[in-house]
């Protein structure tokens, strides 16, 4: 008979795609009972092993008992070992990470892991380029549910089995009327106007009339959601509940795929970053970030505000390592504007560099990031934009030594930490084209963020957000970040959901110079 040590042993390695053989639990028995853990402990400690075993090269599915004895004495090695002598330089673990050099890692539903793809990424993109990006959503998403609790069957015969919820295709409904079905899909319109939801296999249309309360978040067109209800003879589905797919932590996705450079900038294992957090909490407490939205330099106060910020800085010694400006960067479009609106943004733009070289206590250390708003001009309209035309920032880059031009997202990777900054005015875009699923949306359906459900930061479809689709990598939230930057122009908030620390510095002009101020220390935001 199965105690309840061995259950939990048995259910954390099966996350990882695991089993154990009775040698291997028993010496995992032991390891507990030589340690004295605690019942209530013996997750935490299982958990550490099962992430490090997942990391060796050599690891099988059955788990060796050889493999898990070289895991534990690594454990023991490095608990003994902690001689950190030497200090942490900041500037050495900070990387600007531009959305067009991020590589590109597509899912590979026959291996069920990720590949790096053999051809390198164009902005006009391929026939395949749509259909892979939508796949890889989907797929990417999928796969994350089947780890979940909810929906992985158990390896022991348990009761839980009564109560595993599983996911059926839209193929499985065919024949089989009057039956209940989950579905996981993308939620369109068909060309007669039907919503429908769509998977791999095909797509079926959806009747909401009957559905009471659907689940919190926005559900817009263009975003993956659940789906429960019962296919009629129509051949529709009719549906009695809707929901966000369940997110995934950091830690959980980082401890699968931990080998896997998503950013580009060597991966680094869990051990390491846990070791990151600690240090950089307990050494770098004073290091911060300043993020700034809508800095219109066509408006006079906004150097004014600018101005005030830098003496700030400079009296309270308060100086960031970081200050990320957003655009926009104009109040106005200029895009189709006269030879004098281009001028006068050209000019604007060198009276910014001229501001900042005149505080040289600041650019001696301080980092400056520009992302570009919808309304900057830049050398295409697409998801992800490309940086400010260099025509425009010629002064900034001579007089300012630590300047980073950058795209639109972006991404701050520092230390163990990932921080995606982005630009664009999501909300107002997502309110305007929800599904007829939810017909009222309260102020909780906003707060709940629905972007992390969606790993991804543009949940619509291309009609309403143009996408590249070759670059639809640099768009996702998969692993989930340490932070998401939402630079938009809805009202100023910050939220921590999954872990994740999500905020919307709100806009610099029009709101008394409000800004955003992130300590990586903490993890949190509060308002500069």
């Amino acid at each position: 008979m199965i105690d309840g040590r061995q259950r939990t042993i048995i259910k954390v390695f099966r996350k990882y795609s695991h089993s154990l053989g009775p040698e291997a639990l028993q010496f995992l028995e032991e390891i507990l009972d030589r340690h004295e853990i605690k019942d209530e402990d013996v997750e935490f400690s299982i958990e550490t092993i099962a992430r490090e075993y997942n990391k060796q090269d050599d690891a099988v599915m059955k788990v060796s008992l050889d493999i898990l004895r070289r895991v534990y004495d690594s454990l023991q090695d490095q608990g003994a070992d902690d001689t950190e002598s030497e200090l942490l330089d900041p500037d050495s673990h900070l990387y600007v990470i531009d959305a067009f050099e991020m590589p590109l890692w597509n899912w590979s539903h026959e291996r069920g892991t990720f590949e790096r793809s053999p051809i390198p990424p164009t902005i006009s993109g391929t026939a395949e380029s749509r259909i892979n990006a939508i796949r890889n959503r989907l797929f990417i998403i999928r796969q994350s549910i089947l780890r979940n609790e909810h929906f992985s069957p158990s390896t022991i015969p348990s009761r839980d089995r009564e109560h595993l919820v599983t996911l059926k295709s839209s193929k499985q409904l065919l024949g089989r009327a009057g039956e209940r079905f989950l579905l996981l899909g993308m939620l369109v319109h068909n060309n007669e106007g039907t919503l429908c939801l769509e998977d791999a296999d095909g797509s079926v249309a959806l009747d909401v009339s009957k559905l009471d309360e659907p689940g919190e978040g926005l559900y817009t067109e263009g975003c993956i959601a659940l789906v429960e209800g019962e296919y009629t003879k129509d051949g529709t589905l009719e549906v009695i509940a809707i929901g966000q797919p369940p997110c995934e932590d950091r830690e959980t996705t980082r401890s699968i795929y931990g080998h896997i450079d998503f950013l580009g900038k060597g991966s680094t294992t869990l051990l390491e970053d846990n070791q990151y957090v600690r240090r950089v909490r307990e050494e770098l407490s004073d290091v911060y970030f300043f993020f700034l939205s809508d800095v219109w330099l066509d408006n006079p106060g906004t150097f004014v505000g600018l101005q005030k910020m830098f003496d700030n800085c400079i009296e309270n010694s308060f100086i960031p390592r970081v200050i990320v400006m957003c655009g926009n960067f104009t109040s106005r479009s200029i895009a189709q504007g006269s030879a004098r609106d281009i001028q006068r943004y050209h000019e604007n733009f060198d009276a910014l560099a001229q501001l900042i070289a005149s505080y040289p206590q600041i650019t001696r250390i301080t980092h400056f990031v520009f992302v570009p708003g919808p309304l900057d001009l830049t050398s295409n309209a697409t998801l992800p934009r490309r940086s400010i035309l260099s025509s425009f920032t010629s002064q900034l880059k001579a007089k300012i030594p630590k300047v980073h031009l950058t795209t639109n997202p972006c991404r701050l990777k520092f230390f163990a930490q990932e921080i995606v900054v982005f630009r664009e005015d999501t909300m107002a875009r997502m309110l305007r084209n929800t599904a007829e699923v939810k017909p009222n949306v309260s102020g909780e359906d906003l707060r709940r963020y629905t972007l992390l459900d969606q790993s991804h930061l543009t949940p619509l479809t291309s009609q309403i957000q143009p996408v590249s689709f070759d670059f639809d990598h640099s768009l996702r939230l998969y692993p989930l970040p340490t932070a998401v930057v939402v630079a938009d122009r809805y009202e100023k908030y910050k939220l921590t959901y999954s872990g994740c620390h999500v905020f919307n510095p709100g806009s610099f002009v029009g709101s008394s110079f409000t800004f955003s101020t992130y300590c990586p220390a903490e993890g949190s935001s509060e308002e500069g």
